[in-house]
């Protein structure tokens, strides 16, 4: 059982939920290795259409715990210098692999945001596909207020969310963006009055997503991703290959055109199995 996180699936959607409140779900050791593995283990399977990560407590949570900082684990004094500088860039890679996981995961990732979202907090929300969050939500790039710069993922990601002056103010100065200025500026798609009220918001969305052909979501990901990462021309280009080959519409198609007649829900097929499976291991 993972020790930051408590994990449940209900109708095709997970949750993810930070289960550390009283030290505001900051990010231990365990963090790092539990989260790609928790998203490696939902989303191979193929029956999981969603993910929402939450968490609980006053905080969403305030980033990196200190402990991993300090635990007597650090650089090899030992080593070369080059060579010792060459292990912190490969920790580096490490750190953000934990959150390119829910960008380069096959199933939407949703993140519902309470108090506050701090350091490495926005390193992960922004990996994720949207955020939403209560109004006493707030923001921080808060790693400039320790000398550092942030470097799991916020400012490749938060680039393409937010203008580019607004996202250097806020990592030049690591100011509290809060959630009304970070709905107009479209950090986030929605705030909710309270917690419970995001809970239920965000799993009606996750829901619904869940209830479209996972084929659909899964190359509108892909797609969205590309076209964010490339140019126009090459995204074009890559959706018409995607189209090719992906899209079939004798299925999902003819299922929605069916249960529109036979006025019912349709039902689609779940995404194939990863991993073993696909090498015809038994």
């Amino acid at each position: 059982m993972p020790t930051c996180f408590n994990v449940e699936v209900n109708k095709g959607v997970a949750r993810i939920h930070m289960n550390r409140p009283e030290k505001m779900n900051s990010m231990i050791k365990e963090f790092w290795i539990e989260l790609p593995e928790t998203m490696a283990d939902l989303e191979t399977g193929g029956d999981v259409r969603a993910v929402v990560i939450s968490s609980e407590g006053k905080h969403f949570c305030c980033g990196m715990d200190l402990s991993v900082f300090t635990d007597g684990e650090g650089s090899n004094k030992d080593l070369e210098h080059g060579r010792e500088r060459l292990n912190v860039r490969e920790l580096i890679l490490v750190l953000q692999k934990t959150f390119s996981c829910l960008d380069d995961a096959r199933i939407p990732v949703l993140a519902a945001c309470q108090g506050g979202v701090i350091g490495g907090a926005v390193d992960l929300v922004t990996a994720c596909d949207m955020r939403y969050a209560t109004e006493d939500a707030f923001f921080s790039i808060a790693e400039i207020n320790l000398g550092m710069t942030a470097d799991a993922g916020t400012f490749p990601r938060i680039a393409h969310v937010l203008p580019q002056g607004l996202a250097k103010e806020l990592a030049y100065t690591g100011r509290r963006m809060y959630a009304d200025e970070a709905l107009r500026v479209g950090l986030v798609n929605q705030v909710y009055a309270t917690q419970e009220e995001l809970i239920n918001g965000v799993m009606d969305i996750a829901t619904e997503i869940a209830s479209k052909s996972p084929l659909a979501v899964h190359g509108s990901k892909v797609m969205l991703n590309y076209a964010r990462d490339h140019s126009i021309r090459d995204a074009l280009d890559y959706i018409s290959v995607w189209q090719a080959g992906m899209h079939r519409p004798e299925t999902d198609m003819v299922e929605i055109f069916n249960a529109k007649a036979e006025k019912r829900a349709p039902e689609f097929q779940d995404l194939a199995p990863m991993s073993t499976q696909l090498f015809g291991a038994a």
